[in-house]
């Protein structure tokens, strides 16, 4: 398979991959996810495009916070998220998250942190790495997990050809996140052994 790097929002997208450090794989299963939830546009998609608003109100039980996006964010606790964390409203008018710049960000840091199932990239996808079907797991259980899988390699391909990863990015800027809650209990338990040994 061969995939286009101009296709659609994709430079958008790397552009949110180098922003927030991902690596050469890691980007790779971000645009295969985009290329497979957006039916091969790159172009942000509501959930069941090919039918109406009334059909998804009445048979979607978390309308109006249905799927939008790159990668589908659905549920209003997700919209709410999400906003907070892009510091955007999506709740008074979630149709916003599929504004290209709000959608690239939410399939990047959504996938890299882990927003919508609790897997992390990271727990699939490393330098040393790239175990692509099981990554399937960040986004949605392992439904696909085989096409996207190939997908990704397709792109991993392309970005190396590209020059992906090959040195850091003028423009990469570091995130720093607070630690989470697990960190946190693990490095207290660390400390209070350590003072033990002491």
């Amino acid at each position: 398979m061969k995939v286009d790097l101009g296709l659609g929002f994709t430079p958008l997208i790397l552009t949110k991959c180098r922003k927030y450090g991902l690596l050469r794989n890691q980007a790779a299963y971000v645009l295969a996810t985009g290329f497979w939830e957006t039916n091969r546009t790159m172009k942000p998609v509501v959930e069941a495009y090919w039918l109406s608003e009334e059909w998804r109100r009445k048979n979607l039980r978390y309308y109006p916070w249905y799927g939008r996006g790159f990668v589908q964010l659905t549920w209003r606790d997700n919209y709410i998220k999400a906003g907070k964390i892009l510091k955007v409203d999506l709740t008074t008018d979630p149709s916003r998250a599929l504004d290209p710049e709000i959608s690239a960000s939410v399939l990047v840091l959504g996938s890299l942190d882990g927003w919508f199932t609790g897997k992390k990239l990271g727990d699939y996808i490393t330098l040393s790495r790239s175990n692509y079907k099981a990554a399937r797991r960040v986004i949605n259980g392992t439904d696909k997990a085989a096409e996207i899988a190939e997908i990704a390699v397709a792109y991993e391909a392309a970005l190396l050809a590209d020059g992906y990863g090959l040195a850091p990015p003028a423009d990469h800027v570091p995130v720093t996140r607070a630690p989470s809650f697990r960190a946190d209990l693990f490095a207290a338990i660390a400390a209070i052994f350590r003072k033990g040994k002491a």
